[in-house]
């Protein structure tokens, strides 16, 4: 699970804030070690260099600054941005213009929830500058929203299952006869009309019938379009229970990112190595169905940042997620990730408003 360490200094006075407050900032825009000069020039403190020295000498015997060897300047620790999170960043919210664009942009696709998830993260991507995650709305029980079938070749079909809230499972199904496109266009309208809303459980509970009628037709007519439509209709829906069962067994089933080359320009990733461990430790699920099962009936947003986060790969970067849906019904998570030196607020902001769209998608879906 996450650990979510906490800052272990004691309160800081007003200038003390003022001066975590600045190093942040300033080292999130410029990426380079922050000196007492360059806060003093910069921002309106009050106090001279040698005071801002000391405060920084303070602030790093607290944990919340730290500097690289060869800088006199600090950065901010994990546990200084965990401060500056929890209790210095001001919310940001996002300009109206900003909002109408991606309500825009979501409305495009409101009656076709496969496309969610994917807008969810390039238009996270494309505000806040990190790269953008989304999975799907994962109900506790997947249910069929249509079945389609496609011939390849004369006993070989593809079977394209969309499920409730926008997952689409692919694959091959392999058939003792010959069929063409008109006998796998017949069987998937069979299977629309008996299996449309229904669940992994449900659709099982009609395996046995399907199997006795294919069995029957087999043996009087087996050569009729009636025999050859209860023998695809059989073998597809036993494929579909399975796959639903499978996909009901996943905490999280598919990981939609965008803005990679966002990250990849941050000085901290220079190395793309780094980079591409980052991301393989997302795609695995196992960590992100974690976080989905710690966030989901929290409505709030969660930030994980640096050494919070469990998998050593992800020690170097922060993870702003939300959860979004209903629980009990379909819930999944929007976010950004980027360096640990990341624009907090404004990706708080941006994260808040797109997982606030994604409720009123899914209460659309379910209304």
């Amino acid at each position: 699970m996450a650990r979510r360490s906490r800052p272990t200094a004691g309160p800081l006075d007003a200038r003390s804030q003022a001066i975590l407050r600045a190093v942040i900032e300033e080292y999130v825009v410029s990426a380079v070690p922050v000196g007492s000069q360059a806060l003093v020039d910069r921002y309106r403190l009050g106090v001279s260099s040698a005071t801002v020295r000391s405060i920084l000498a303070d602030l790093e015997a607290a944990g919340l600054l730290t500097h690289p060897h060869t800088s006199a300047g600090r950065i901010p620790t994990d546990t200084g941005y965990r401060l500056y999170v929890e209790t210095l960043a001001d919310t940001t919210v996002l300009p109206a213009v900003e909002q109408l664009m991606i309500r825009h942009q979501f409305g495009q696709v409101e009656f076709a929830s496969e496309h969610w998830f994917r807008l969810a993260a390039t238009t996270l991507a494309s505000v806040t500058g990190s790269a953008g995650l989304a999975t799907a709305a994962k109900p506790a029980s997947a249910r069929v929203r249509r079945i389609d079938l496609v011939a390849l070749q004369d006993r070989v079909a593809s079977l394209i299952l969309v499920l409730r809230e926008g997952t689409i499972k692919q694959g091959m199904i392999s058939l003792d006869r010959p069929v063409d496109q008109d006998d796998l266009t017949r069987s998937a309208n069979r299977l629309n009309d008996d299996l449309t809303g229904l669940t992994a459980a449900q659709v099982e509970s009609r395996l046995p019938t399907y199997a006795a009628a294919a069995a029957i037709a087999a043996d009087l007519e087996p050569e009729a379009p009636a025999a050859v439509d209860a023998l695809v209709v059989s073998r597809v829906a036993e494929r579909i229970g399975r796959t639903m069962r499978e996909s009901d067994g996943e905490a999280v089933e598919e990981v939609y990112s965008d803005g990679l080359l966002n990250v990849m320009e941050a000085p901290e990733f220079a190395q793309s190595e780094k980079l591409r461990r980052v991301f393989s430790a997302l795609e695995n699920r196992s960590y992100l169905g974690e976080l989905l099962a710690l966030i989901a009936g929290s409505g709030r947003i969660h930030v994980f940042i640096g050494h919070e986060n469990a998998p050593a790969e992800m020690r170097e970067v922060s993870l702003v997620l939300a959860p979004y849906g209903r629980p009990g019904r379909a819930v999944g998570v929007v976010g950004v990730l980027g360096p640990t030196r990341m624009a907090y607020s404004h990706a708080i902001g941006t994260v808040g408003f797109v997982s606030g769209l994604m409720n009123e998608l899914v209460d659309h879906l379910y209304a």
